[in-house]
Parts: structure tokens; sequence; C-alpha cells
């Protein structure tokens, strides 16, 4: 047990080590992002020399940012952070207090974000609510049985696709509140993806476009990402809104070509 826990706070630091230098470009294709995929970031120049003190200075505020991305999850207060803050403090210096003994607080970090993330789920459930209920008066609004509102904004021509096709889309993602966490059309390049591989609401919803159609579809939370929410930017419970423009529809794979497919591929999550 102590091997575990010791080392989950080791793998904790290291893979926010790791990720501290591609963080922002993560942010803009992870969780949130419908397709679940992004390109790889770009390999980072060798160091010329030592760190000037500056860069040190930086590199050690990074690092203070990356960490609290991976706290997220806890909703902390401002008191709070003071609280981590002199944790941090404390181990750092190697005066950790002799009344916590980390090997048995694996539990208690898990029972901790499970409660934060509850509260905040519960909230964003009820704005999310009388979001999704404001968006069913607007012109040209149909709210789904499963509870998704799809408003055709414009008309497409093509085909649409079915659940195991694959779409070739733009899309502009924000929560209920117009907060952006996701835009191939802020990117500049579309994408592509299996229509069963994404968020149900995605699923359901473009199925019912045509190609060439512009829609928005409101996502309510159990269509999305649900209680865990996707962190640091959709919260616990967050009703999600798109803005989906349908360029194209690809068949599935044969199943000669997916037999081709190499035994250590990437497996579906």
């Amino acid at each position: 047990m102590q091997r575990i826990l010791i080392g989950a706070t080791a793998g904790f630091l290291a893979a926010t080590l790791a990720c501290a230098t591609t963080a922002r470009a993560d942010e803009k294709a992870a969780p949130a992002n419908p397709h679940g995929g992004g390109a790889a970031p770009a390999a980072a120049a060798a160091p010329a020399g030592p760190m000037s003190p500056e860069d040190v200075k930086k590199t050690l505020y990074a690092l203070g940012v990356a960490l609290s991305k991976n706290l997220s999850s806890f909703n902390l207060t401002p008191a709070e952070v003071d609280v981590v803050k002199q944790g941090l403090a404390d181990g750092a210096a190697g005066k950790e207090a002799k009344d916590i003994d980390l090997t048995k607080m694996g539990p208690k970090f898990q029972q901790l974000a499970k409660e934060r993330a509850a509260v905040i789920s519960a909230q964003e459930k009820k704005s999310g609510a009388e979001y999704i209920e404001k968006m069913t008066k607007e012109k040209g609004a149909t709210k789904l049985d499963s509870g998704m509102v799809y408003i055709e904004e414009t008309a497409g021509t093509g085909e649409s696709p079915k659940a195991t096709d694959r779409v070739k889309v733009h899309y502009h993602g924000t929560l209920a509140d117009g907060t952006v966490f996701d835009s191939s059309v802020d990117r500049g390049e579309p994408v592509t993806f299996p229509l069963n591989g994404v968020i149900k609401c995605w699923t359901e919803g473009v199925q019912k476009m045509k190609v060439g159609g512009k829609a928005k579809i409101v996502c309510p939370s159990d269509l999305a990402y649900g209680d865990r929410g996707a962190p640091p930017k959709i919260k616990p419970g967050s009703t999600l809104v798109f803005d989906v423009q349908l360029l194209g529809i690809e068949p599935p794979p044969t199943p000669k070509a997916a037999a081709a497919t190499p035994a250590g591929g990437a497996e579906k999550k």
C-alpha cells in the first residue's frame, strides 16, 4: 500500500513536470475536444546553456501553475490555497507534520475531490437546466427526448451521417456563459473523427445534420462529461454549447482496412 501511494504521489509530480511545457496545447485539444485528438507537440529545442536566474524564476513559477492545474477539482478557497502552500513549503523543507501519514492520505484526497465535485456539479446542473429551458425558446429550437436542444441554423443539402461514419466538421464549443473551451474554428483547421467515438450529445445531434449544414447543439451534462467534467476548463455538471458545421462524411473503414491496423494501435478510452 505504501508503495502504491508513494508511487502515485511521485507519478502526480512527474506527470505535471512532463506536461508543463505542453499544457497550453493540451488544453486546446484535450478532454473538451469532442474528437478526442490533437497534433503531437513539437519537440522542445535543446537549451543553449545554463539557465539564467530569470529563466529559473519563470520556470519555478510555471511549475506552480502546472501543479495548480492538478488541484482544480478541489475548488480551493484562497484560505485553503494558503494551507496547500504551507504544506508544499514544509514538504520541500523536510518539515512534514508528524501527525500526517502520507501513505494513508490517498482515500482522503479522493473523498475531498468527490465532495467538492458534487457541490460544483449540483450548482452547474441547476444553472444548466435554466439555460437549456431558455434555449428551447429560441427560433427553430427542438428539445429532443434525451434532453439536448437542437437548433438548425443553415440547412444542409447532402446526406446525414450514421453513428458508424467518420465526420469532418468545424465546431466552436462554449460553456453556457459563453466561455470558449475548444474551437476548431479558432484553430483554423477542421477535424475528422468517428461519430460513435465522441460524447453522446455529438453522436445524436450531428446525425440530424446534412452535409453543408450548420447547427447549434446544447448538451446537458449527462450527454457530455457528466459529474466528472473535463478540468480545468469544463466543471463537473457543465452544460455545453456547440456550433457545428458538417463538412463531409467518410464511411467506416472496411473489414480489410480494419484488419490492417497494427495490433498495438490506440485503444478507445
